[in-house]
């Protein structure tokens, strides 16, 4: 028994799932993020396909006009995608490069950034700490580098803010505190409620260090620090 292949409807059938199958991996690399020249390879074959599909449609069941629609659309919205990912990427690149030369701008001067290191030199320490509100009365506790009080202080009522403090390193016993990184705890009251106090550490910024999570300061007696986290320039 002999049979009749609808040679045309095959082909059709064949072209209409290669070009869905390109579309989709299409929408799939712009989403995980493809160089530009596979983007455009890859729109290259859709078209391909899709022209192969309008030759070899079946004239008494053409192709549905809403699929091509929707096939267009799609590639459109695709490379849409693709270009706005190409722009996000090289505004991103910039930013970066800005945030780098802002940082350089910042070698040899004093910053204040987030945390509670303390650094004692040269008979003196100065660090900071940001009220959420006023206070009435703030008290400064100063850490050895094994958690043990060296000293406990009054710094009086405060309004709401960012302010600085200078410890002379002299402890509670009388003695002069040893140089080296300390750490500090910063207690607000106002009456009896307590009073949001984030505690800020002071260093001089010796250098800048670019990288892909961050441009980030080389700070004396901290470390680096992520220039993201800096508060007051001095």
């Amino acid at each position: 028994m002999a049979t009749v292949q609808d040679t045309g409807a095959t082909a059709t059938a064949t072209a209409t799932a290669t070009a869905n199958s390109v579309l989709a991996g299409m929408q799939a690399a712009s989403k995980s993020g493809v160089k530009k020249d596979e983007g455009a390879a890859s729109a290259d074959r859709f078209l391909t396909m899709l022209v192969a599909q309008l030759k070899n449609q079946d004239p008494l069941n053409p192709l549905d006009n809403a699929q091509v629609t929707s096939q267009m659309a799609q590639i459109s919205t695709v490379e849409g995608i693709n270009k706005l990912n190409e722009t996000m990427s090289t505004l991103s690149l910039g930013m970066r490069s800005s945030e780098s030369l802002d940082a350089a701008a910042m070698v040899g001067r004093r910053v204040l950034a987030d945390g509670n290191a303390l650094v004692f030199a040269d008979g003196v320490a100065t660090g900071g700490y940001s009220l959420a509100s006023g206070a009435e009365n703030l008290t400064l506790t100063v850490k050895s580098a094994s958690g043990v009080v060296v000293y406990q202080g009054e710094l009086g009522a405060q309004a709401a803010g960012m302010h600085m403090f200078q410890w002379d390193g002299v402890a509670d016993n009388g003695q002069a505190a040893v140089a080296g990184t300390y750490s500090f705890e910063i207690t607000a009251r106002s009456g009896k409620e307590s009073v949001a106090a984030q505690t800020l550490t002071m260093g001089r910024v010796d250098g800048v260090s670019p990288s892909a999570s961050g441009t980030k300061l080389t700070v004396g007696g901290l470390g680096e620090v992520p220039i993201a986290s800096v508060k007051h320039i001095l």
